[in-house]
């Protein structure tokens, strides 16, 4: 008991408490904290990377859009209380109601990973290590490159919508984004790297659109502009969708950088990392075959997936990724 007592407060001292309540705010902050190691499952569920591989696979074979919705959501998960996939949580007022959260895709996946996982390893891998190795297996399918992904998470009891709110947004300044980033434990360098995961996957018109016209930006490529006034009419549907890195948007590449430094980017939030003189050298770093992207974006999601993850006796393993148990 007195260990117990012991880890409980060391523990706090991290700042890794979270609520027992389903609809209580969180007392934890996410941080970079690091509870995890390679090859958690070894010996407890040896195949468990195997079944979440192929779930991954099937989906992807079905609709390839959960390749982009996968990876943006455990960026989500991470952000919101740490990665303990609290965003996997159904129900009113939870996350996924959140207004960045609405269009997130691939909550069927995970379902289904975890499912097979129930069958094969009842009561051991958890919805937030499933998700962790979803999103890396995401990549690979787009023709990215793997990487090794640190298990061990548990899942958080807590998601609430409101939580949600202070998520990166499409229209953050530099500024914005590194306060956003700082506040769990990453550096500007890993803002950059990971705003390549917008090489693959679409944004809906309404998200972007008010910046299309009227922009005196001398720093946007015209001829883009133009175009994307094409696809993106004033009056037009809001939810027609438009590559983030164009002309390369199924493929997990470099592009997206590449076309950041000649005023293609999409969103406000990606324009400026080019615009701006503290995040400019590290685009043009990550636009050579030199700056080797994918170890950066290994190095950096391998960070993110480490923020504020419940581990130990804390969380649960919930038999269901859509409910706390």
């Amino acid at each position: 008991m007195e260990f117990v007592r012991s880890l409980c407060v060391f523990i706090t001292f991290l700042g890794c408490l979270i609520s027992s309540a389903h609809g209580q705010a969180a007392a934890r902050r996410p941080g970079p904290i690091s509870g995890t190691r390679i090859g958690f499952y070894l010996t407890t569920c040896p195949t468990a990377e195997i079944i979440v591989r192929n779930a991954v696979r099937a989906g992807f074979n079905s609709d390839p859009r959960i390749a982009p919705g996968i990876l943006r959501m455990h960026f989500h998960d991470c952000f919101v209380l740490g990665c303990d996939g609290s965003v996997l949580i159904s129900g009113s007022n939870t996350e996924r109601t959140a207004v960045p959260n609405l269009n997130l895709r691939g909550f069927e996946v995970i379902d289904n990973a975890k499912t097979q996982l129930e069958a094969t390893c009842p009561g051991v891998v958890s919805c937030a290590d499933i998700l962790a190795l979803a999103a890396r297996d995401t990549v690979v399918l787009t023709r990215g490159l793997g990487w090794q992904v640190p298990t061990g998470r548990r899942d958080g009891r807590v998601s609430v919508a409101s939580n949600a709110n202070n998520l990166p947004g499409p229209r953050d300044s530099v500024a914005v984004q590194q306060q956003k980033f700082s506040a769990v434990g990453l550096n500007t360098r890993d803002l950059v790297v990971l705003a390549g995961g917008h090489t693959i996957g679409t944004a809906g018109c309404g998200v972007f659109r008010d910046r299309l016209f009227n922009n005196t930006d001398p720093n946007v490529n015209q001829l883009f502009l133009t175009q994307l006034q094409t696809q993106c009419p004033q009056n037009g549907d809001g939810a027609v969708r438009v590559d983030l890195d164009t002309g390369s948007g199924t493929t997990f590449d470099n592009s997206y950088f590449i076309n950041l430094s000649r005023g293609r980017g999409v969103l406000e939030s990606d324009h400026v990392l080019w615009t701006d003189p503290a995040t400019r050298p590290i685009v043009q770093q990550l636009m050579s075959p030199r700056g080797n992207f994918n170890a950066e974006f290994a190095r950096s999601m391998v960070r993110m997936s480490n923020i504020g993850v419940v581990t130990g006796a804390n969380g649960e393993i919930r038999r269901v990724c859509s409910a706390v148990n």
